[in-house]
């Protein structure tokens, strides 16, 4: 398969530092970058868009909640204008240093409780995708494998990045199992990579119970943050690349 690699970096803000971006971008094909809202900031945004331009990395926008204290990760009912505000305004504001560096934006990926609920809800998923393609028509649109999200990115559009994760386990819903319940996370990186080749050799998403949900799939996120991430995305790629597969940019697969 031709696949594509993801992490979400620039997540440090001010003095307080959030994984190690630098391995990443050593490791990874596309990073999708906090833009000040859940995480990061001005400078952290600009440096992080330099790092990955000189290693080759795509850069994606990865907008979410404004809320640093919860990493965007507790829901927030916004009306429909703040919402496509909300979205608009932090794409923007990466792209501002996509262009200071010379280098042209290739892709977003919502973050977070944002993207957990437009996964869900379709109302919202339409907003979220028509506040991306009114700005950005011909980027691609970076969203999980099933969801409200693609299907609602796909009907507008948009050129669409179907995504899996290595780090997370899927309900029987096709939803990523809440991080309150035991064993939404996946704690080490033999398991990461064993879920990842369970879903390539099933065509779809394998669930703990051993259901399988049939999707295509193009791109296999490690979530920066990590305690394991730099060294999951170590060996998933070296992984990927001895089963054959092709690990490459997003704008080359979709």
């Amino acid at each position: 398969m031709q696949l594509n690699l993801n992490a979400d970096l620039g997540e440090s803000f001010g003095p307080w530092t959030m994984g190690d971006d630098a391995g990443l971008l050593g490791i990874v094909d596309s990073a999708n970058v906090a833009c000040g809202f859940h995480a990061g900031d001005p400078v952290v945004m600009q440096n992080t868009v330099r790092d990955a331009r000189k290693r080759g990395v795509g850069i994606g926008a990865h907008p979410g909640f404004h809320d640093l204290q919860g990493f965007g990760r507790r829901e927030i009912r916004l009306s429909n204008d703040e919402l496509a505000a909300t979205v608009r305004y932090q794409i923007g504001a990466l792209d501002a240093f996509c262009r200071g560096s010379d280098v042209t934006m290739t892709h977003v990926k919502p973050h977070g409780a944002l993207n957990n609920m437009a996964c869900e809800q379709r109302p919202m998923a339409d907003v979220v995708v028509e506040a991306v393609a009114s700005l950005m028509p011909d980027i691609v649109f970076l969203a999980p494998a099933l969801s409200e999200l693609a299907a609602a990115a796909e009907a507008r559009g948009l050129r669409v990045a179907l995504e899996i994760f290595a780090d997370r386990a899927y309900s029987d819903q096709g939803t990523l199992v809440s991080r309150r319940e035991p064993g939404a996370v996946l704690e080490d990186s033999d398991t990461c990579i064993a879920h990842v080749r369970r879903m390539i050799a099933a065509s779809g998403l394998v669930t703990p119970s051993g259901n399988v949900l049939p999707t295509a799939f193009h791109s296999i996120c490690v979530h920066g943050d990590g305690s394991h991430a730099l060294a999951t995305a170590r060996q998933l790629r070296a992984a990927l690349l001895d089963d054959g597969h092709e690990l490459t940019c997003l704008t080359r697969i979709v």
